[in-house]
């Protein structure tokens, strides 16, 4: 059985990416520390932490990691089940308090634009948690639970990860835009076709982003897409694209008050591409993670539109 003070040690290097800042967080001189990991890895018979700037775990290491969360979120569900407030401890006067300090990390896979519109209200509202982001394309993001990096994730896949439950959310939906000038320039004179595409400079998130390709295959036919920028930002996307600087999938929620004020306009009207996105979540820790499934849920109803 391991010991929790050398697991606190361990969760607590790899949130803050140094023994000195653990040390701190704990409360401990950074000696006493490097003894609760030297301990660990002795009893694992493997190293853990490699100690590079910031600290980042091997690969038992995140599988530990992995394991003294889960273990902290059981404590965190037994403590609201008993009534016992997390961290609670009591000042100079008697009056309790709460401690940060105790409260367990999930990490989560979400994608970009989720993440720049509607998703950061709901973990607000998912209690005594704190939150490790990995940011992903909605097509990829699946792949971290798969790899049990993660503990639940937005994805566009429908089927459930193996080990997962699965919820639709609702669709995400994104709006093919340019400035007016731009418009002006690369489509003034034929129009928007599949071939003025293949002309007029786009702007791409990443290598993963196929948005711009599924809007003119749903719009044409066919994937076809131009020269393009590459801009991993979801509000820089729909500044550059106001700017004038390519034509680009916006999130309607965040490209709403530049099409208001005119510095954007709709490629073609009444044609958006909604994305269907579903939450993933673990069932080793799906009860733990109620409260955040919750407000997630709650915070797509509200957002996001239903999927057809």
């Amino acid at each position: 059985m391991f010991d929790p003070s050398h697991l606190a040690a361990l969760s607590a290097i790899l949130r803050s990416g140094s023994f000195e800042r653990a040390a701190k967080e704990l409360g401990l001189t950074q000696s006493a520390v490097s003894q609760r990991i030297r301990l660990l890895e002795e009893q694992i018979g493997t190293p853990l932490v490699i100690r590079t700037q910031p600290c980042r775990a091997t690969e038992a290491g995140r599988r530990v990691f992995r394991h003294a969360e889960e273990l902290r979120l059981l404590e965190q569900e037994l403590r609201t089940d008993l009534g016992v407030g997390l961290g609670a401890d009591s000042d100079d006067e008697g009056e309790t308090r709460s401690d940060s300090r105790g409260w367990p990390t999930v990490r989560l896979a979400v994608n970009a634009d989720s993440l720049a519109t509607w998703f950061l209200p709901a973990l607000a509202k998912a209690g005594d948690l704190l939150f490790d982001l990995v940011v992903d394309d909605q097509d990829h993001s699946a792949d971290w639970l798969k790899r049990g990096e993660v503990r639940a994730a937005i994805s566009s896949a429908r089927q459930p990860v193996q080990g997962c439950d699965c919820r639709p959310l609702g669709a995400l939906r994104y709006l093919a835009t340019a400035s007016p000038d731009f418009c002006r320039h690369w489509f003034g004179g034929e129009g928007l076709t599949a071939f003025s595409l293949t002309r007029a400079p786009m702007l791409t998130f990443n290598a993963k982003d196929r948005l711009q390709g599924r809007w003119t295959e749903q719009i044409f036919g066919t994937a076809s897409t131009g020269p393009s920028h590459w801009l991993p930002s979801s509000q820089a996307f729909v500044d550059a694209a106001a700017a004038g600087l390519g034509w680009g999938m916006n999130p309607e929620m965040l490209a709403a008050p530049a099409l208001a004020d005119g510095r954007l306009v709709l490629l073609k009207p009444d044609s958006p591409l909604d994305v269907p996105l579903y939450w993933h979540v673990s069932r080793s820790v799906q009860r733990l993670m109620q409260p955040v499934t919750q407000a997630v849920v709650e915070a797509a109803r509200q957002a996001l539109r239903p999927i057809a």
